[in-house]
């Protein structure tokens, strides 16, 4: 049961204040508070040539004159979606973490975050008052040995990624929103690698298990399987109302353009039609799986599949191997990952065939 008491006492600080601030549209207003100086935006300069084509730029932040139908549109669309009451576009999967995570933890709070939680996350954790421990990855007895350590009134925040973008493994949601609801924590799940990939229609994998009211807030990114840009952070009508408040990165930063946003909509309606395409690409996996190769692997059953070849020279010198063959595999070195555990990061595609997989198999195995 999410408790959003503490995000509310905030917001009604703001309106004691007349300081709450609201998302508005421009009505046809005379335009004396956006950053299109020259007017480019305006009188569609970047357009001109494509017929109904959007504006590429959108004029400032969503509070001035950055705000506009198409976008609050497309953001009830991904709530729809994802089945969540309220949806809030960012810029990307970067910002929203550090938006959502800097400003949503308080000093006395708690935040336990995944120990290969993506740098996003850590970034946005580092910015907030809150203390920040890390839990084993993927280790739920370390999770509720911190979980039953805690001290304190403020409130605990559990952060994970669903399908982690180093290893290609997921996160034991299930397990954790358990152990969240047994602790009254709050579940923060980032779903940048499951989106369009995992489920029916690639809602992710909260929705998958059927967790999405297990979850105070999902972060949802665009430029991955979506294949457009940008991110969204799921979750109440009351935290969206407080991003727009307090989260920093929204409010100081010029909005997504409608003709991305649009791309947003155009894919989101797309999703639920592509269910051949995430067929072939478990297809293609198990295939992977499936092959012979002579390293270490770890196990994954995502897109994201890993190679260990510890040692930089020694998985640079494998990675230009693969290169050579005509195969695009890039090394993943150390500090990116712990020493000993470099590795080849192989992303497989729906539009990959089995030939190509087994050439690459064949040349790793050589």
């Amino acid at each position: 049961m999410r408790d959003e008491t503490f995000l509310d006492r905030k917001l009604a600080e703001r309106r004691a204040n007349a300081a709450f601030r609201k998302l508005r549209l421009p009505e046809g207003k005379v335009d004396l508070c956006s950053n299109d100086y020259l007017g480019v935006v305006r009188n569609g300069l970047l357009e001109q040539g494509e017929p109904g084509a959007l504006a590429h730029g959108s004029g400032g932040s969503r509070l001035l004159a950055g705000n506009y139908a198409l976008i609050e549109d497309v953001e009830e669309q991904l709530a729809e979606f994802h089945a969540a009451p309220a949806a809030l576009i960012y810029n990307s999967g970067y910002d929203a973490n550090l938006g959502l995570l800097s400003c949503v933890p308080q000093r006395g709070d708690v935040v336990l975050y995944d120990a290969l939680s993506h740098a996003s996350i850590r970034d946005g954790v580092r910015l907030s008052f809150a203390q920040a421990y890390s839990f084993a990855h993927n280790d739920c007895a370390d999770l509720e040995r911190r979980l039953s350590a805690r001290s304190g009134g403020g409130t605990c925040f559990v952060v994970t990624e669903s399908v982690f973008s180093m290893d290609g493994d997921q996160a034991p949601l299930q397990e954790m929103a358990a152990l969240c609801r047994q602790h009254g924590a709050q579940l923060i799940v980032d779903e940048a690698h499951a989106t369009g990939v995992i489920g029916e229609a690639g809602e992710g994998l909260v929705q998958a298990l059927g967790l999405q009211e297990e979850c105070f807030a999902r972060v949802y990114t665009f430029g991955k399987a979506v294949g457009c840009h940008g991110a969204a952070v799921l979750g109440s009508s009351i935290l969206r109302d407080y991003l727009i408040n307090f989260s920093r990165s929204l409010i100081y930063t010029t909005a997504l353009p409608p003709a991305s946003v649009q791309a947003i909509g155009r894919a989101y309606a797309l999703l639920p039609q592509l269910g051949s395409l995430r067929a072939q690409l478990s297809r293609l996996i198990d295939l992977w799986r499936a092959a012979e190769i002579g390293y270490q692997r770890l196990d994954s059953r995502t897109p994201i599949q890993v190679v260990i070849v510890p040692g930089n020279d020694a998985v640079r010198a494998l990675a230009e191997k693969l290169q050579a063959a005509g195969l695009d595999v890039r090394p993943i070195l150390y500090p990116t990952v712990p020493k000993g555990s470099e590795r080849l990061r192989i992303v497989l595609h729906a539009f990959n065939t089995a030939e190509e997989i087994g050439t690459l198999a064949r040349v790793l195995k050589k």
